[in-house]
Order: structure tokens, then sequence, then C-alpha cells
């Protein structure tokens, strides 16, 4: 038992992260970009789909106070990635953070996890992205064949001159006059995930830089969103105390509306929060990563919690809750409006803002992998570097093959349950780590200290628990078989080629 509780020494963390040359990643990012590159990953299905979904199905319009609740529970888990993202600046995120403290056992499970939730996440995005695309499409007169834009089996009609899901036809339509098509496989999201993989490999500074001209775009198309929704909300009061009321719609006795309604509406969305967590993946490509990894951090989510909580207020306010559990939800408000070109604004934001969505979990997903390798738990392929762009090339494009299957075959639905758990557990052993870390390491170096240790970590891994009980059934059936299929992985080869093991037996033969 004590092998599997053997933690990775501070001093073998403190070598890793002053390592330079062509073998390790390049230092190259600065605050500005650490904060983009969280809102390029915060800002995108959260907005531009799960607002609608979690107000029509769990929350109404206190959907809004949903992502209050999700963001206090980030406030408290990214109080705790900072301290850590400031102590330990390499790659790795919560399964370095989690193998300094916890031990190799439970840093395997969190790396394990964090494949679920950056894989799972990047493809539920994908799907996403794939829809809004091809809407773009379609409104300028470009038709790629319905049968390689959605998976296969998907029934879909061509109507008003868009082919679209039978299920997302109007109520009172007869399909039977429309045209039919059935989908065979999603090739516009897998293509998305092949393009977003060829970036990464280029260069971690390429893709920054291609992130944050992207976040400036749509932060600029959500703005416009937010001052024309409001302003009409303002000319409009009526439309607005209508849509609000009630606010806390009746409870349909299964956990959905009413007051526990927000906290249902909090765990379905917290997909939308990953993104944070991905800028301590970046870690060791930070220029100065004591002082721009808790900015990038906190940074990012402030920002990007203020949004959420202004356009979910807006586009309750603009269509009423029931009528949004659609693909398009910001699209289908932008309408009230009467403003034209407010729909294709929408849809070219979406493009945009899923695009850097992938970018970040594609990122965050390799250099997990990349850091596992080099504890050995993985085989060395996996923290090969690139000669010249000095980026894990190879698992950057094994990761990407893998992801870019999934949307091709499974639908969105199936893919955005298996998301949110993974995050939660993330933060839940993050929370715990900061704590132990304070007790067994209390002069250590804090560079940013979490305030109020050990009642915000105490505070971050009771909230975070009690989000993972408000979800499905499924959640916690898939991701107890993924971690499951880990732990074969992880005794079959991880612990025979684990450096701190070797160097544990190493010190134990003295």
């Amino acid at each position: 038992m004590s092998r599997l509780l053997r933690i990775k020494p501070m001093s073998m963390l403190s070598q890793e992260a002053g390592e330079q040359g062509e073998h390790t990643l390049k230092r190259s990012l600065g605050a500005l970009n650490l904060i983009t590159l969280g809102i390029g990953a915060i800002i995108g299905a959260g907005i531009f789909v799960l607002t609608g979904q979690a107000a029509a199905t769990s929350a109404g319009p206190a959907v809004s106070l949903s992502f209050v609740l999700a963001g206090i529970v980030c406030a408290f888990a990214g109080l705790c990635y900072a301290e850590f993202a400031s102590i330990i600046p390499i790659a790795g995120s919560a399964y370095t953070y989690g193998y300094a403290t916890l031990g190799e056992f439970v840093a395997w499970i969190i790396g394990w996890d964090l494949g679920l939730e950056y894989g799972f996440g990047a493809a539920t995005v994908a799907s996403g992205w794939s829809g809004y695309f091809n809407s773009l499409l379609q409104q300028i007169g470009i038709y790629i064949p319905p049968q390689l834009t959605a998976t296969p089996g998907t029934p879909l009609v061509f109507y008003q001159q868009q082919w679209m899901h039978l299920s997302a036809l109007p109520a009172g339509i007869d399909a039977a006059p429309l045209q039919h098509a059935t989908g065979l496989f999603n090739l516009v999201a897998m293509l998305a995930i092949v393009v977003i993989t060829a970036v990464l490999v280029i260069g971690i500074k390429e893709s920054a830089n291609l992130n944050s001209a992207i976040v400036v775009v749509k932060l600029s198309i959500v703005g416009i969103f937010i001052a024309l929704g409001g302003y009409y909300l303002i000319l409009h009061p009526a439309l607005a105390f209508h849509n609000w009321h009630p606010f806390f719609p009746p409870s349909d006795g299964h956990g959905n509306f009413g007051y526990l309604g927000v906290a249902t509406g909090a765990s379905s969305i917290f997909f939308a929060y990953i993104g944070f967590d991905a800028v301590s993946t970046a870690a060791q490509e930070a220029k100065n990563p004591q002082r721009d990894m808790p900015i990038g951090i906190l940074g990012s989510l402030a920002v990007c919690t203020v949004l959420y909580i202004l356009v979910s207020t807006v586009l309750t306010g603009l269509k009423n809750y029931k009528e949004l559990n659609v693909e398009a939800p910001v699209a289908l408000g932008i309408k009230v409006t009467g403003i034209g070109w407010g729909e294709l604004l929408v849809n070219v934001g979406a493009v945009f803002g899923l695009g850097t969505v992938m970018l970040v979990m594609l990122l965050g997903q390799s250099r997990v992998f990349f850091s596992m390798s080099r504890d050995g738990l993985l085989p060395k392929w996996a923290s090969a570097i690139h000669p010249k762009f000095r980026t894990p090339w190879i698992s950057s494009i094994a990761v990407g093959a893998v992801v870019a299957i999934m949307p091709g075959f499974l639908p969105i639905d199936q893919l955005s349950k298996l998301v949110n758990i993974g995050t939660l557990l993330a933060f839940t052993i993050v929370c715990a780590g900061v704590w132990v870390l304070r007790v067994r390491h209390p002069d250590l170096h804090r560079p940013f200290k979490t305030p109020f240790v050990p009642l915000v970590p105490i505070l971050g891994i009771v909230t975070a628990l009690f989000l993972m009980t408000r979800l499905p059934k499924i959640t916690w059936e898939v991701m107890i078989g993924w971690l499951l299929f880990g732990l074969v992985i992880y005794f079959g080869y991880s612990i025979r080629h684990s450096k701190v093991q070797k160097l544990a037996k190493a010190q134990e033969g003295d």
C-alpha cells in the first residue's frame, strides 16, 4: 500500500521546472496569453449552447444563479489551482499537484480522469462547432452533403433552405413532404479536430497567438449580444417581466426547477468552466509562472463568470426559458430584437468561440499525457518533443486522432454527459492537495497563497462533491468504467516503470 501513496518529491519537481534545452517545452507565454487561453476555453459551449439547455431543462430564468453557484465553486478551486501553479510551474495540472501531495495512485486516477475531461470535452465541443459551422455555411448558400454533417442514423430534413435534425423541426410542421437524409458520420467535426491538432503541433506560441486573436473577436460578439439584447429589454420591460416570471419555476419532483434546480443547472453547465483548469496545464510554457499563472487562472475565471451571468440574464429575458432547449439558443434570442444580421453574427461568434475551446482542451490533454510519460507512467513516446517546434508532437497527434473519431460517430448529448464529473473530481483533489501540502510543508515558498486555509479548500471539496451528486447516474457509471480500465494500465505498466518507484527502490537499497 505504501508504494501506491509515494509522492513525487518537491526537489524532483523543482528540477523539472528549471530544465531548459531542445528536449523541454518552450517558455513563451505571458500573463495576457494565459488569461486569453483561459477565456478561449471558457467562453464557448457554455454561452452558445449550455445556457439555453440548462434554463430549459433545470433552472428556468434562475439559470443566472446557476452560473453564480458554479462560479463560486470554481473560485474555491481556482484559488487552490493558483497556489499550486505558483509552487509547481510544470505541465500536468491537477495530476502533478496530486502527485506532489496525495501520492502516485491518486495522481494516476486524476491524470486518467483528466483524459475523460479533456478528450470527451473536445469531442463534445467539436460536435457543437460543426452544427454552427454548417449553419453559417448554409446562410451564405454553401451546402455540405448532409450525410457528412451528423452521426450515424441521425434523421435530417431540409426546411427553410437549411438542413436540420428532425428533432429540431418546429412544432406543427409536417415532415412528410420535406426532403430527408440520414447521417453517416460527422466529417465536419472530425476535420475540425484534425486542423486544431496541426496548429498545436506547430507550436504553443503560434497556438496562443491564434487563440488570443479569436478571443478578441468572440468577446466582441458576446458584448454586442449583451448590449443589443439588454437595450431591447430596457425598451420592452414587459417582455422581460413576463419571461422572468416565475424566476424559480415549480419543481418537477426530480431535482429540476425550484430552488434545487439552481444546483442541478450548475452541475450541468460546469463543463463551461473547465478552461481555467486548462490554463494550469501550460505552466511549463509560461515565461514567469510564479507571477503569471495565478493571474491567468483567476483573471480568466472572473471575466467569464461575469459574462455568463449577463448573457444568461439577457437570454432568458428575450425568450421564454421553455423554448431555449435548442442547438443555438443565443441565435434564437437575438432574433427577438428584429436585427437581421444578429443571427449571422452569433453563428460567426460560435464558430470562433468553440474553435478556441477545442484548441485549449486538446492542448491540456496532450500536456497531461506528456507529464505522465515524463514520470514513467505512460510510454516514452508521449513525452517526445519535436526538435523544431518544441511541442509534444506525438502525444498531440495521438490524442487528436482518438478524439477526432468520437464526434464523428457519437451524438453530442452522449458526449457532454461524460465531462462534468471529471472536472469536479479534479477540483476536489486539487483542493484537498493544497490542504495536505500546507500541513506537510508549511514553510514552503508560496509566491501565491490561497487565503483562509483550510476553510477555502474544505468549501471547494464540499461544493464540488455536492454538484457531483446532482449529475445523472450515467456519468458515474462511465467514470467508474473509465477508471477501472485505467487501473489495468497502471498495475500492468505504470507501477513498474514509475521513476518515483525506481527512486524509492534505489534509496532503500543504499
